[in-house]
């Protein structure tokens, strides 16, 4: 404890008054840890039946019976039990345990303000560390100032008071890892809540952790395919890249990355979904439906809905990062998509206001740039040396009137690497999935295609880029000649062919027969309404008629100018007969 006048005291307490001797060799035992006279004062105390409490400052030596088993207790969990049996290392510990004189650092509560505490005391608390309130509630540090440190409560704030006692665990906010996490449902803490029961966990990795180094990574060459077919043939992903899914309200963007996950089946890549501030109902939906697609198996949903308080949603993007590094540095393909980072900021803002610090643009603070680029620069593809393992991360962002331009978009336009814009117009317009052609990109390009699908994509984006821009001039003249209705109609037919269904990703051949039909104009002649017949039906010719040709696209990655070809003149042969068919009225 210190006087008024700043002088370390120290502070006995016991049931029974110490002798002399006792006391004078406290005050030899101060002297030496402290490095120069230190007052003891005794205070009698009932409660220590058996032992003392020495408190000097923020040090707490706790001697008595419940401090003893307090400290054997620690002990035990820096056990790592690993493969060996868990009784004879508790023997073996129990063995090797003896009493030491450590200090036990202790603060005190001084206000509580919603999901904030205030504590003093704690003068050698590190940022992140974990702290333990009176009943088990556990806090994160996240501001420390001169004499006090402010922590962010995981729990009922309303359990916690002025003067309630702090410890310090010594260490950092963690999350347990493991395969058992593959099919749950888990909180923000690793705490399951699928009704389920207990999760085994096979390690612990911090929430925080650096990103890998440039040495570290080697780059993106390998498709992390979505099987929609407009992102696939436009705006590949590769495994270990950052592509942001950014659009306003309602416009398809969970669309976008269900049907990524439900694609990733039988492929050996791990999903982690990754739900901030959402309805809880819309979380059990979605958590429904990956169920009856058969994708909840390798998939793990980390759930921080709207309900949960600030602070579990502020962790959830961390912990859910923490789960997919264990699998990366195994070696494992992982997929993670953050649903979404714009609540995710908004939890972060609250946060940072109950605690004082002073806002900037929007209100959101300094460091809010950092608060996003220290979690996707997680992602990568690592080296051979280290497994090889990947992270793609698929973050989702939500834009005000299509307003890109805004705070925490730009931020992670800046951080991803590359973006896929969804348009409200088009989303209503029935173009679904709602991809703006013009304002998406892929900064990892052909590099995360396969050879197939980079030559059957071929001129897309510029045909659709010419259409667009005819379609803006013929709106203000009604006399077109042919060749240009002809262009118009070709348009219209490709903007067709991208539409897609949700729950129906499409394989690599599939795609790729799509394409290379519709760049040949195969499809010039179909009416728009019959497009999505024309392509079931096609589809299903292709794998009639030639098996091992749709086999061989999707097992070599290749598109030979031989299986072009054959794809063209199967696709013309289908043309004939649909058309003929058509005639007849079946």
């Amino acid at each position: 404890m210190r006087s008024d006048r700043g002088r370390l005291t120290a502070e006995l307490r016991s049931a029974q008054e110490p002798t002399t001797e006792q006391k004078r060799r406290f005050s030899e035992f101060l002297a030496k840890k402290y490095k120069r006279k230190v007052p003891l004062r005794w205070e009698q105390d009932d409660s220590l039946r058996s032992g003392f409490r020495l408190q000097v400052g923020s040090d707490v030596y706790d001697w008595s019976l419940r401090g003893r088993v307090r400290q054997f207790t620690d002990y035990l969990r820096t056990i790592q039990p690993g493969q060996e049996e868990l009784m004879p290392l508790m023997r073996q510990a129990v063995d090797d345990w003896s009493l030491a004189v450590v200090p036990e650092e202790i603060g005190h509560v001084l206000t509580v303000d919603s999901e904030i505490a205030t504590i003093d005391g704690l003068e050698h608390a590190q940022y992140g560390e974990i702290l333990l309130f009176t009943g088990g509630i556990k806090g994160m540090v996240q501001d420390l100032s001169r004499g006090t440190v402010s922590c962010v409560i995981f729990g009922d704030a309303e359990e916690i008071s002025a003067g309630s006692i702090v410890r310090r665990t010594k260490k950092t906010a963690g999350m347990p890892v493991g395969e058992g996490f593959l099919g749950r449902v888990v909180d923000a803490l690793g705490v399951p809540i699928d009704g389920k029961g207990r999760i085994q966990a096979e390690d612990r990795r911090p929430i925080e952790a650096p990103a890998p180094s440039i040495l570290d990574r080697q780059p993106v060459d390998t498709p992390m395919e979505t099987g929609l077919l407009a992102i696939d043939s436009m705006f590949p992903i590769g495994r270990g890249q950052r592509e942001l899914i950014i659009g306003d309200r309602q416009t398809g963007k969970t669309a976008i990355a269900l049907d990524t996950i439900l694609n990733q089946k039988g492929k050996d890549v791990v999903c982690i979904y990754v739900a901030i501030g959402q309805k809880t109902s819309s979380i059990a939906q979605l958590v429904g439906n990956l169920s009856r697609q058969g994708a909840m198996e390798y998939t793990t949903v980390v759930s921080a809905p709207a309900g949960a308080s600030a602070a579990m949603q502020y962790i959830a993007p961390y912990a859910g990062c923490a789960l997919g590094e264990h699998f990366m540095y195994h070696g494992r393909d992982v997929l993670i998509i953050y649903d979404d980072l714009s609540k995710h900021a908004v939890a972060y803002r609250a946060l940072s206001l109950l605690m004082g610090r002073s806002p900037g643009r929007e209100a959101f603070p300094g460091d809010v740039f950092y608060l996003h680029s220290r979690l996707l620069e997680r992602a990568a593809h690592l080296s051979d040396e280290l497994g090889g393992g990947s992270m793609t991360a698929l973050p989702i962002a939500e834009t005000q009137a299509g307003d890109v331009s805004a705070y925490i978009p730009t931020n992670i336009i800046s951080i991803t690497d590359g973006q896929i814009f969804l348009e409200s117009d088009l989303f209503f317009s029935g173009q679904r999935p709602a991809v703006n052609v013009g304002l998406s990109v892929s900064r990892v390009g052909g590099d995360a295609q396969t050879k197939a699908m980079k030559k059957a994509a071929g001129t897309l984006r510029l045909d659709l880029a010419q259409y667009r821009e005819m379609e803006v001039f013929t709106q203000f003249s009604s006399d077109l000649d042919e060749a240009t209705k002809r262009q118009l109609v070709y348009g219209q037919g490709l903007m067709r062919l991208l539409r897609q269904p949700q729950y129906a990703p499409l394989a690599q051949h599939k795609q790729v027969i799509l394409l290379v039909s519709a760049l040949g104009h195969v499809m010039q002649d179909v009416p728009l309404d019959d497009i999505s017949r024309f392509e079931s039906g096609l589809l299903a010719f292709m794998a009639e008629q030639d098996a091992d040709l749709c086999r061989r696209i999707d097992v070599t990655g290749m598109l030979s100018q031989e299986d072009r070809e054959e794809i063209l003149r199967l696709s013309r042969e289908f043309l004939e007969d649909w058309q003929t068919s058509r005639k007849r009225g079946d």
